[in-house]
């Protein structure tokens, strides 16, 4: 790993320079920031692979862009720049994947005999089996299961505490709102002890002490949910405050 001292040096002779080698260096530095982001997102519909290629695209473009002049660590910088990335993929995908008419109704029942099958044999259906069931062609019962249904926003899921479920677009936590966007640090002290005590625990646990949303919900005794929905108003709240 390269230091961060290091690191504004490289950033800075690639912005003179523009020389590849270096943006490649800085590039395998911080790769580990796009690993952790496509885990963390993978599991909801799209797979690891589609997310890593997101997530390391969005660092190249990250790196080309970053000024180590304007102040702020490059890690702080591209965290939610990647993070809002993946979630504009999420959107994106659950727009344009579009499944053929005929092959989606087909994919559709296909889902119904299998589950009905499983829940009355306690194993999935073949294909010849749904063939003869659904009298369809092995061919098309092949590409409806290999076809799979938009993602949206909007599906409930469950939640990392493994509890309680939620729309996706509340599992999927908004890393940019962090406390680096509010300039003067001293009213923004002002208003934060202003704020009930469980919602100063949520700050520290988050954005000080650097705990997820599940980790910050298991220690107050409160689902993950909870935890997303204090923060959007904590950080609604402060900016409205300070604005």
């Amino acid at each position: 790993m390269i230091s961060n001292g290091e690191a504004n040096e490289l950033f800075r002779e690639y912005r003179r320079t523009g020389d590849t080698k270096l943006r490649n260096r800085l590039v395998e530095n911080y790769l580990y920031i796009a690993e952790i982001l496509a885990k963390k997102f993978s599991g909801r519909g799209v797979e690891y692979d589609d997310l890593y290629q997101v997530a390391s695209e969005a660092l190249i473009s990250g790196v080309e862009k970053f000024d180590p002049d304007l102040g702020n660590q490059f890690t702080t910088y591209i965290t939610p720049t990647v993070t809002g990335i993946i979630k504009n993929y999420f959107r994106d995908y659950s727009r344009t994947v579009r499944l053929p008419r005929r092959v989606y109704a087909v994919a559709a029942k296909v889902r119904e005999e299998t589950n009905e099958y499983f829940k009355e044999h306690g194993v999935k259906p073949t294909i010849k089996q749904l063939s003869k069931k659904l009298g369809y062609s092995e061919e098309l019962i092949m590409e409806a299961l290999e076809c799979k249904a938009p993602v949206s926003l909007d599906m409930r899921v469950r939640g990392e505490d493994g509890e309680s479920d939620a729309p996706l677009y509340e599992i999927i936590a908004d890393d940019s709102k962090t406390f680096e966007d509010f300039e003067d640090s001293e009213s923004l002290k002002t208003e934060i002890n202003k704020l009930d005590p469980t919602e100063r625990q949520v700050v520290a646990l988050r954005f000080l002490h650097g705990k997820s949303q599940a980790e910050v919900g298991r220690l107050l005794g409160v689902s993950q949910m909870f935890v997303s929905r204090a923060e959007r108003k904590i950080v609604e709240k402060l900016k409205n405050a300070l604005s």
